[in-house]
């Protein structure tokens, strides 16, 4: 009994360089989600403001912002967003329970989001009212998302 406690000191010192390659691995799929998550922003920040007419429609920006969109959320996934990264377990995250919850509601959310962008990729650079018809399916995919998935700022 008297060599428990220097034996859970050993098993918990041993444990500690794979907490710490846990803790680093979900800090590094974080900044990618949130990389991602930010160039996708700027590349619909382009197509929203063209869709709304803020901007002048441009054929060539409009596809080329459309492409990168479609190829960065080929890149969301499920991996981006590990176990302890949630809201309350990691700093700084949006993440809410309810993706590792529901975790088919999330993949159908991302399947839904490659679609629109697939649609937007499509439309985007052939007129303005086929870009102002897609970008109602890309926020519609985004939106749903973020309401159930991501903490409300």
């Amino acid at each position: 009994m008297r060599h428990m406690p220097a034996l859970a000191l050993t098993f918990s010192l041993a444990a500690l360089p794979a907490l710490a390659q846990d803790a680093r691995q979900i800090e590094r799929m974080m900044e990618a989600r949130e990389g991602v998550m930010t160039l996708m922003a700027h590349e619909l920040g382009k197509l929203g403001g063209m869709a709304k007419e803020e901007t002048p429609y441009d054929a060539a920006v409009a596809g080329k912002a459309a492409a990168n969109l479609a190829a960065l959320s080929s890149v969301v996934s499920p991996e981006l967003f590990p176990k302890g990264s949630a809201l309350g377990e990691a700093e700084d995250s949006e993440a809410l329970p309810a993706i590792w919850e529901k975790p088919n509601d999330f993949q159908a959310r991302i399947t839904q989001l490659n679609e629109a962008a697939a649609k937007m990729q499509a439309s985007a650079g052939t007129d303005l009212a086929s870009l102002q018809g897609a970008m109602k399916d890309i926020g519609g995919a985004c939106g749903s998302c973020h309401e159930t998935f991501r903490e409300k700022d």
